[in-house]
């Protein structure tokens, strides 16, 4: 394979793709048309290809000139990012941070407060979503992950969490179970993670029963209403709708709060950790490598919690 040719000579070449003729890429660059036909022979023989043909009294790209120009502009495209990147990281003050939807609404989110309230130089914008971004693309300083392979260069494990039944104070209504088995007594209510958890053995009822020495439901489905969200799951156990198998960091503030309740203290760990990667330009931001310890203290504190 050809090594690359002369970064000028690219540029040459790539002007000319893209505006179409050579005069006009000579008139783009601010060099005469000869320096810019000049250059693209120094391509051409480096590359043992013709990239130019005459047809009439324009020169126009080949098709293997189509080829290269197409692969040459992602480059020049790439190059143009990677600057406004840079820009970005030393000029803006604000963050982004992207997480899942749940651990967004009942983890993160009640936590950043603290961080806004110390910190009102360094906003933050909070992005919910499943679905994994591309940090440098998508304009993203840090994401919050649930997997053990990490999906980006930079990071740092935060907590492995762990799940437990849990209901609203009402649904109980003054009884005291005696026994784990109890909790059947009520709708469970059920959630349906995402087909891309699915390698990760996220736990249901049966699962946490077999794991914690508790005989299974007598029907596994439990209510008929499952959630896609987590979140919403929790919502719903908050309102009194049944019980819910709560992460534990997701449920925190509601247990803490008093508007859950957990009548037995058997959690079941699960079987891959949260995580928080970062983009690297995100560290020459202001403020960058604070936020970043600042989250990875939440993390390892809600670490310590979920050991207990």
């Amino acid at each position: 394979m050809p090594g690359l040719p002369h970064l000028r000579a690219m540029q040459a070449f790539e002007a000319v793709g893209r505006c179409g003729s050579v005069r006009r890429a000579a008139e783009d660059l601010g060099v005469s048309s000869g320096a810019i036909s000049q250059q693209v022979r120094r391509i051409e023989e480096h590359l043992g290809v013709a990239l130019l043909e005459r047809r009439g009294r324009q020169l126009e790209l080949t098709s293997w000139g189509r080829v290269y120009h197409a692969e040459v502009s992602k480059g020049f495209a790439q190059l143009a990012h990677a600057g406004e990147a840079l820009a970005r990281a030393r000029n803006s003050r604000g963050f982004v941070i992207s997480s899942l939807t749940t651990v967004t609404n009942k983890w993160l989110g009640p936590r950043l407060f603290e961080w806004t309230a110390e910190n009102p130089g360094a906003p933050v914008r909070l992005v919910g979503t499943e679905i994994e971004p591309d940090l440098t693309r998508d304009n993203v300083d840090f994401r919050l992950y649930f997997d053990d392979s990490p999906p980006h260069g930079q990071y740092a494990e935060l907590f492995t969490d762990c799940i437990l039944p849990a209901c609203a104070p009402s649904l109980l209504e003054g009884r005291k179970l005696q026994r784990p088995e109890e909790v059947y007594d009520y709708p469970l209510l059920q959630i349906s993670w995402m087909e891309s958890f699915a390698a990760h053995q996220v736990p249901g009822w049966a699962e946490w029963a077999a794991q914690c020495g508790v005989a299974p439901p007598p029907d596994p489905g439990g209510s008929a209403l499952s959630f896609a969200l987590s979140s919403s799951a929790i919502d719903a156990a908050v309102a009194g709708r049944g019980f819910v198998l709560g992460q534990l960091a997701m449920i925190g503030e509601e247990l803490a709060r008093g508007r859950l309740v957990a009548p037995f203290d058997l959690c079941m760990p699960l079987s891959v950790p949260y995580g928080l990667a970062w983009d690297r330009a995100s560290l020459e931001k202001p403020m960058g490598r604070a936020l970043r310890d600042w989250l990875v203290a939440q993390g390892r504190r809600q670490a310590a919690l979920c050991a207990r």
